[in-house]
């Protein structure tokens, strides 16, 4: 059930509406989403369908594939754009609704050696490093060919 104050649950309501652009493609327990800002190229979010704020609030099995399924994709992102190493978050203090947060990094991707946070926010967010019509299309191309090679994917 959506739940009308959450970021997630709006953005999956877009995925639903065929509205959402940034929409690579739906697994069993989630969807893979582009970031909307690509300061690190190639990153990319697995949102849970359940709005859940918690793991542990998924029955077992449920969090089982929903844990597997995030491995998939972060394999998939780490393939599709060439990372080095991967940055994993699930937070949920701005958005309490599981959602994994995938960061592909490079040596020397940013000024200060580090967590993906230390990087300014107005940086990070800037409309700048918003992906442009054609970047987003060739991105989500490469990671839903990666993802096929991986898991069973619902068509986009």
């Amino acid at each position: 059930m959506a739940h009308t104050d959450c970021l997630i649950c709006e953005r999956i309501d877009m995925i639903q509406k065929g509205t959402n652009p940034y929409f690579v493609a739906e697994l069993e327990t989630g969807f893979v989403v582009i970031g909307d800002h690509q300061y690190f190229k190639g990153y990319t979010l697995f949102l849970s369908k359940q709005h859940k704020t918690e793991l542990h609030f998924l029955e077992s099995e449920v969090k089982k594939t929903f844990l597997n399924e995030m491995s998939l994709v972060a394999e998939a992102v780490y393939k599709a754009f060439g990372a080095e190493k991967l940055n994993y978050e699930l937070l949920g203090n701005g958005d309490s609704h599981l959602h994994w947060h995938l960061f592909p990094r490079r040596e020397n991707d940013s000024p200060v050696k580090g967590p993906v946070w230390w990087v300014d926010k107005e940086e990070m967010f800037s409309d700048e490093i918003k992906p442009s019509q054609d970047q987003l299309e060739m991105m989500k191309n490469r990671l839903y060919a990666e993802l096929t090679k991986l898991v069973a994917v619902t068509n986009r």
